[in-house]
């Protein structure tokens, strides 16, 4: 019963603390709704300050019942039983074995996206349509569904086949070459993403000839990096956010435009933001980011690996393992619902390296191309996409993956 009781505590605190934040981001934004900051007083209008202001709590509101909805089927799945009579079940029908143990985790991953649906249905048509994001029709949204579901059946499940597999014959050290699988896999998809799997969703042409297309190649020659194309994608079909993003690794890496950024920025403000993503890459953000990912997942691994011969860790959690029978699936099922309780706690630390990675990206970004540019593009991408512009600074150092828009701004605006 100890463990139960670590469990609960961390549950409590996590759950308290997501919501504790979030009620102070609501607080804070909704104070400060009524005027605009005076940095941007002159750039956005206070009906489009006001926009971002509501469209921010109404996020986060939602989130507040997804937040408790997912600690209710959480507590249902451990203490409660749940997955203890879903392992069960399966036993009765399947039998012991391999097909058994992928079922459970096929069916934890279909019960879960089943409890999301409604989620996602609200968001998409109700919250990002009332505040005139919206542009994804309902027959997308479900195509969009079943593509995803037959790219985790068809990836997914030989992937969990080697991981069992090695669990049930690999010994001890099962998770050392079960982490391999997945390092290996990982860098895979970052080489196919881009050419195989990408395109099952989105259109890509490549960037027309032209004013943006020869400014942009001037900023790959300055900047010394060579990519396979610069194609645009069309992520108008399904919202009216802008973004861009490179994709793929090596000379696959391909560098990403969604429409709707090309048609809200002028080509020097295109070009400022990519050269904030160059900067990603130029200051060697992406690999540190892959490196931190495999050493935390070693870890993560070689936790899993010794609390799956732990039996308090089962019966602590609700679930009765086999003590004769192979219990991997059970194993992996329990860690991957319990383990984000834990990590939650860590999310300021990540947080922090990215706001770090944000500034130096935009310093090379106000090095190799302009400063004012990026600014400018900034200031439109927080309005049309309706961004807060005074977020609160708990709630920011806590979860914000980038700076608050007045401290990023400023960082820009001084001499570089």
């Amino acid at each position: 019963m100890t463990f139960t009781i670590v469990f609960l505590i961390a549950f409590i605190a996590s759950f308290g603390l997501r919501h504790w934040l979030a009620q102070r981001q609501i607080r804070h934004v909704a104070k400060n709704r009524e005027s605009v900051p005076t940095e941007f007083a002159e750039k956005i209008t206070l009906a489009d300050h006001q926009k971002a202001a509501d469209y921010t709590i109404a996020k986060l509101r939602l989130g507040i019942l997804e937040n408790g909805v997912s600690a209710i089927v959480l507590i249902a799945f451990t203490l409660m039983g749940g997955l203890q009579i879903l392992n069960f079940a399966l036993l009765q029908w399947l039998g012991e074995g391999m097909i058994q143990q992928i079922a459970l985790l096929g069916s934890i991953a279909l019960i879960s996206g089943a409890i999301d649906l409604p989620f996602s249905w609200y968001k998409q048509f109700q919250l990002e349509e009332r505040f005139g994001f919206n542009r994804m029709g309902k027959k997308l949204f479900f195509t969009d569904m079943i593509k995803g579901i037959a790219l985790a059946i068809v990836i997914g499940t030989p992937l969990l086949w080697a991981i069992l597999s090695l669990m049930a014959k690999a010994g001890s050290l099962w998770w050392l070459w079960a982490w391999a699988v997945i390092t290996g896999f990982s860098l895979l998809m970052q080489w196919i993403f881009p050419s195989f799997i990408a395109p099952i969703f989105n259109k890509f042409k490549a960037l027309e000839d032209g004013p943006l297309k020869t400014q942009i190649e001037a900023l790959l020659q300055r900047c010394d990096f060579a990519s396979q194309g610069l194609f645009v994608m069309d992520g108008s079909k399904r919202s009216a956010h802008g973004n861009a993003f490179f994709a793929g690794m090596g000379k696959a890496k391909r560098i990403v435009f969604f429409d709707t950024l090309i048609e809200k920025l002028n080509p020097g403000e295109v070009e400022a933001v990519l050269a904030h993503e160059l900067g990603h890459y130029k200051c060697n953000h992406i690999r540190k980011r892959l490196l931190v990912s495999f050493a935390l997942s070693f870890g993560m691994f070689a936790l899993l690996g010794w609390l799956s011969t732990q039996a308090w860790f089962y019966l602590d959690l609700g679930v009765m393992p086999d003590p004769y029978g192979f219990n991997g699936g059970l194993a992996l099922a329990l860690f991957m619902l319990v383990s984000p309780v834990f990590s939650f706690f860590f999310t300021p630390l990540s947080s922090l390296a990215s706001r770090k990675h944000e500034y130096e990206a935009d310093n090379f970004a106000a090095e190799k191309s302009s400063a004012q540019d990026l600014i400018s593009a900034l200031v439109k991408l927080y309005q049309d996409n309706a961004s807060t512009l005074t977020p609160d600074p708990i709630y920011t150092a806590f979860y914000s993956s980038h700076p608050p828009a007045p401290l990023r701004i400023a960082n820009l605006a001084r001499p570089h």
